[in-house]
């Protein structure tokens, strides 16, 4: 059992009373765990604060906030091998549900007792950390629409609400996703890549759950169109992530690679670990094992589908294989 960490807290994050919600975390947790305490503030992130408890050499980590502090506190970790633990107190705290950790105070503060440690994947995207996902298009576009005001009055409605409004603006682009071994070309309307989701993150539901263990990164590709083909899509993948069978609908299709780059036509917003980043290109890659996280006892996932492309529109996909073999056979008569 751990018997020391450092505790990340952001006073300003969730809808809670911080001073009460601090209060309850030490209560929890100091009769068992030597808390040092660190508070966030507009000057010094969450990333910071990690960072320099990783350099003073820490048994474990909590962080408290919202997706925003999870993230960047596990961003500071990632290859360290230290334990990090998460107490959810944000709008939609998708990083705990992501990894089945309970997002209330009294229950998260449990797992983190109980000591029980699990080894998932991490991710960078155009270097930087990645532990959720990155979101191509319309998710980006939501993303920025759901103002800080309206999330801390709707909570995760606003996030709802931001993408029936975006419905109206609905665009397709050109999209060519590369993986190590095929380059696909496609129209779409929004491509997500994932390394841990929670069911609530629709838009990356494609193949019936996001596997945070295996080692490589889920892509779906949605390409409704129309509006009303995107409100069917989007019930579609609602539907796959609370039943666990992935989607067979032709307008939407997925993936898994260690290793993702995508160009878009014209550019896109992108939003990574819900902050939004800048524009396409990006170029992802897997960190297997890189992350050590305090967690429940983990239920057996059921294994996912690995690709569903069929279906798509304007949909070519290249064999880099395939391609890479009449130049070597070239240069081998060359040899010759």
């Amino acid at each position: 059992m751990t018997r020391s960490a450092c505790l990340i807290f952001n006073p300003v994050a969730g809808q809670g009373n911080p001073e009460v919600d601090l209060e309850r975390i030490k209560t929890l947790l100091e009769p068992t765990i030597a808390l040092d305490i660190h508070m966030t503030t507009e000057e010094i992130d969450a990333d910071h604060l990690a960072r320099e408890a990783v350099k003073r050499g820490v048994e474990a980590i909590i962080a408290s906030g919202g997706d925003g502090t999870l993230s960047a506190t596990a961003a500071a970790l990632v290859g360290t091998n230290i334990p990090f633990g998460v107490i959810s107190r944000g709008t939609a705290n998708a990083f705990a549900n992501a990894l089945g950790i309970p997002d209330t105070i009294d229950a998260a503060c449990q797992v983190i007792l109980q000591g029980k440690t699990q080894v998932v994947d991490a991710a960078y995207c155009n270097g930087k950390p990645m532990i959720l996902l990155a979101g191509i298009g319309f998710e980006a576009e939501a993303v920025e629409q759901a103002s800080r005001e309206s999330k801390n009055r709707f909570g995760m409605l606003a996030y709802i609400l931001a993408g029936v409004r975006q419905l109206q603006n609905l665009q397709t682009f050109e999209a060519e996703i590369e993986t190590e071994d095929k380059i696909i070309s496609v129209t779409a309307t929004a491509v997500t890549i994932a390394n841990a989701a929670p069911n609530t993150s629709i838009l990356a539901q494609g193949p019936a759950g996001v596997v945070f263990d295996d080692g490589v990164l889920d892509v779906t590709i949605v390409a409704p169109a129309n509006v009303a083909g995107a409100i069917a899509a989007s019930y579609n993948l609602l539907r796959t992530a609370f039943s666990g069978l992935a989607s067979q609908r032709d307008d939407i299709g997925y993936l898994r690679a260690k290793s993702i780059k995508v160009k878009t036509e014209p550019p896109q917003k992108v939003v990574l670990d819900g902050e939004i980043i800048g524009t396409t290109p990006i170029e992802i890659e897997c960190v297997p094992g890189g992350l050590t996280v305090f967690v429940p006892t983990a239920e057996e996932e059921e294994e996912a589908l690995l690709e569903k492309l069929e279906g798509l529109p304007n949909l070519v996909i290249e064999d880099k294989v395939m391609k890479a073999k009449p130049e070597i056979e070239a240069e081998v008569l060359m040899a010759g």
